[in-house]
């Protein structure tokens, strides 16, 4: 049975995983284990040691807080985290897409948005 807490950690390895652009495969091989290992932690069936977390940390660029945000003791219980926009790979993509034009346009697209959101 997973626990609510390995589920949230192995969501926020995923995505961080996909903002960045690499593949399980690619993860794996940067931390020393098979892609297979990966899948289990993305998905909560396995439970992420405290030192491969911070190996993954180390390769996914943030520190290992950034696993545990959004993990309050409401949600620890729950079985499924709210608002988890992040989890659907549209949005992910969008949001990648985003971060990859230059500053002075993105604010610009940013503006765009929010106006056609306000007229919605």
């Amino acid at each position: 049975m997973t626990h609510p807490v390995d589920v949230h950690v192995g969501k926020r390895i995923r995505h961080r995983r996909w903002m960045i652009g690499i593949t399980q495969q690619q993860l794996a091989e940067k931390v020393g284990i098979k892609f297979q290992q990966i899948q289990k932690y993305e998905t909560g069936m396995n439970r992420v040691s405290a030192s491969r977390l911070w190996d993954i940390s180390e390769v996914l660029g943030v520190p290992v807080a950034f696993f545990f945000e959004g993990l309050d003791g409401k949600s620890a219980a729950a079985d499924e985290i709210e608002g988890d926009i992040l989890a659907d790979k549209e949005a992910l993509q969008l949001v990648r897409s985003y971060y990859a034009i230059p500053e002075a346009q993105r604010r610009r697209l940013f503006d765009l948005a929010r106006v056609l959101s306000d007229a919605a």
